[in-house]
């Protein structure tokens, strides 16, 4: 310290009052730098938040250049409300009503079981559980996103349908209600994971004062938590509700693929389906002329289902948010209007009564239509009943019964991820060996190994998270630090939205048409990377955003009534401090990249490959794809053994990139904490 003391005197006769404060003075020049330094940073962070909707922008313009030759052909209203669907007869009937029933409902039901499982697991372990627990249940949870698509679509393909086939006795297991117990596994990861990081970064203030006054835990968590974390909890439900909408593989692996159209209002549970996902995989591989122009015609379809979802979420959010920070009132006129058109009391409770009669009419006749008359009964008895004694019992005896619930939301999250792996490990681990690992495929995949398969994932994932990591977390970095509430604010965030929205298999018929074809980079490595990077994109850009604004504003006004700059603050306190939560999304963002199968199947692998690719201007072998292919083309016991141990290998590998970006993590937030 003396020395420090005794070099700044010796440094301070050297400097004269004018190189301080004159116009050359060196302290002024290098403000001039830090904000030039600063301006730059924010340009370049704002080009990568474009970059997303610029994405969207060229995906929807070679969509609607593929699929303009069939707009001229058929009439737009015949081809969304038709109900048949034969392009190759005759007299070709192009009928996309089906198909877009399909896609909604199958959602609908992934949303019904994936969100109040997520929810309140979520709360379990940000709330309840102890540190070690919580660690090991958030690790259990990320596993769950680890499982590839076409390993659900394996599981399904080969027990889940087994299981309703012989339970309910049905002629085939694969129906509308597998598809969306997979799909709803499948979104599970993400609304766990993010909500639980958005209730964990609720102030502790809140919670000490609610309980200061009385409150109980469950009031607490209830009445503070829940309400203070529900922008993180929305933004959750919409990346899970694009992770249902967007999937392929599962639902042409599990859901019947039966373009018939189901029963109008409600569907039964057990009819085949077939979403537009499916629809476009399963078709496009020999689709050619107007029938090809046809399946872009549904994609652009797809999009516009995913544009208007996110567009009643964002409404949702936003009114959300005002409702837990409303805004000044504007104008003393719109009051006097208002006042003029509102409702007296006794017909606000009589509207209330209204809505809610209908709303129980229509879950009645639902239940009745798809579990018979005794289900309905005891379920509706249930819920007048928790209606009933919720009213009149303690606030001890509800805290117990809340408790009870949350703790069995994550037994049953935990029983399902459990379930996949023991019949995936316990049948896989027979055909793993030495050859096998090292060697090629052979007679068709019935023989040999998988090697080519393992380095080419390897490659894809590595070129994924290239493309992807720097945009993403510039973009995020930008929405959460400088970004201000103008439209182009909003165009992006709409077309982050969007993009996260985005079918898989929608981004293969992208790839398809401008990297293969247009840019005539071909069938190769290159492209598989790239579209695998655009897919995982949202995802990095969406958990750094809300990584980033968990960070309370405090930290940031320290920083800057210090002297430093904005990228300082962000650079040195703010980015360490939401490191955790960025490694988060990187974590589900690695998962996703290796077990995507429809973005590649037309674009980058092959089936059978001796070597691994020596440029990125050759095709590649991948083990979703090869998994895929064992499955559906290759019969024989031999086959299904070695699509056992594809589908282990492949769970062990991204299960091992887990494992070690866990252990990043958690040393991250350990270091932070201390």
């Amino acid at each position: 310290m003396r020395r420090k003391a005794k070099r700044i005197k010796l440094m301070v006769p050297l400097l004269s009052n004018s190189q301080i404060i004159g116009k050359k003075g060196i302290f002024k020049s290098l403000f001039k730098k830090r904000i030039f330094f600063d301006k730059s940073v924010k340009v370049l962070f704002f080009i990568c938040g474009i970059f997303a909707t610029v994405i969207v922008f060229f995906i929807i313009l070679f969509l609607f250049l593929e699929a303009y030759p069939f707009f001229t052909e058929v009439n737009l209203w015949e081809f969304l409300s038709g109900t048949q669907w034969d392009p190759v007869g005759e007299q070709p009937k192009f009928g996309a009503w089906p198909f877009i029933y399909g896609t909604l409902i199958v959602t609908l039901g992934a949303l019904i079981i994936a969100v109040p499982l997520g929810i309140g697991c979520a709360i379990f372990i940000s709330q309840l559980a102890t540190p070690r627990l919580k660690v090991v249940l958030k690790s259990a949870v990320e596993l769950l996103a680890a499982i590839p698509s076409v390993v659900y679509g394996f599981f399904g393909l080969v027990i889940l349908s087994g299981w309703l086939r012989m339970g309910f006795e049905l002629s085939s297991g694969e129906c509308w209600l597998a598809a969306s117990i997979l799909l709803a596994l499948m979104a599970l990861p993400l609304i766990i994971s993010i909500s639980e990081d958005a209730i964990s970064a609720v102030p502790e203030d809140y919670k000490e004062a609610s309980l200061a006054m009385g409150a109980t835990k469950w009031q607490t968590i209830k009445k503070v938590i829940i309400p203070s974390s529900m922008s993180g909890i929305t933004a959750a439900v919409i990346l899970g509700m694009g992770r249902a909408i967007g999937e392929t593989m599962v639902v042409m692996m599990v859901a019947g693929s039966s373009p018939g159209l189901p029963a109008l209002l409600p569907p039964e549970v057990f009819e085949p389906i077939m979403p537009i996902t499916a629809a476009i995989g399963i078709e496009m591989g020999e689709a050619s002329g107007l029938h090809a122009n046809a399946l872009f015609a549904l994609a652009i379809i797809l999009l516009i289902i995913v544009f208007i979802v996110n567009l009643i979420a964002n409404f949702i959010l936003a009114k959300i948010n005002e409702k837990f920070h409303p805004k000044p009132k504007k104008s003393k006129r719109w009051d006097r209007i208002r006042i003029k058109f509102t409702i007296s009391e006794k017909k606000r409770i009589m509207i209330k009564y209204c809505i809610f009669l209908v709303l129980l009419i229509s879950i009645s006749y639902i239940l009745f239509i798809w579990f018979g008359i005794l289900v309905t009964v005891l379920i509706l008895f249930g819920m007048i009943a928790y209606y009933y004694f919720s009213k009149r019992i303690t606030s001890k005896k509800s805290q117990w019964v809340a408790y009870t619930m949350i703790i069995t939301t994550a037994i049953i999250v935990l029983i399902m991820l459990g379930t996949i792996i023991y019949y995936i490990v316990s049948n896989g681990v027979h055909a793993l060996s030495w050859e096998f690992i090292t060697s090629s495929p052979r007679s068709l995949g019935r023989e040999g190994g998988i090697y080519p398969a393992i380095i080419g994932t390897l490659y894809l994932i590595g070129g994924a998270i290239t493309v992807a990591f720097p945009i993403g977390i510039g973009a995020g970095i930008y929405l959460a630090e400088y970004a201000r509430e103008r439209k182009i604010i909003r165009i992006i965030r709409i077309g982050i939205d969007t993009l996260n929205g985005t079918p898989s298999i929608v981004f293969g018929l992208f790839a398809l048409t401008f990297f293969v074809i247009y840019l005539d980079l071909g069938i190769s490595l290159i492209t598989g990377q790239l579209v695998l990077g655009f897919l995982i994109l949202p995802t990095v850009i969406r958990t750094t955003e809300e990584s980033i604004k968990a960070i309370p504003q405090s930290f940031r006004e320290g920083s800057l009534a210090l002297g430093a700059t904005k990228w300082q603050t962000v650079r040195k306190i703010v980015l360490p401090k939401s490191l955790p939560g960025i490694l988060t999304g990187t974590i589900l963002s690695i998962g996703r990249a290796a077990g995507e199968t429809a973005p590649i199947m037309f674009t980058a692998c092959v089936f059978s490959q001796r070597y691994a690719p020596s440029s990125v201007f050759e095709p590649v072998m991948a083990l979703s794809n090869h998994l895929f292919v064992l499955i559906t083309s290759v019969p024989g016991e031999k086959a299904q053994i070695n699509a056992y141990g594809t589908a282990l290998v492949l769970l062990l590998l991204v299960m091992a990139i887990y494992l070690i970006a866990i252990v990043i993590r958690n040393h991250y937030r350990k270091k932070i904490q201390w």
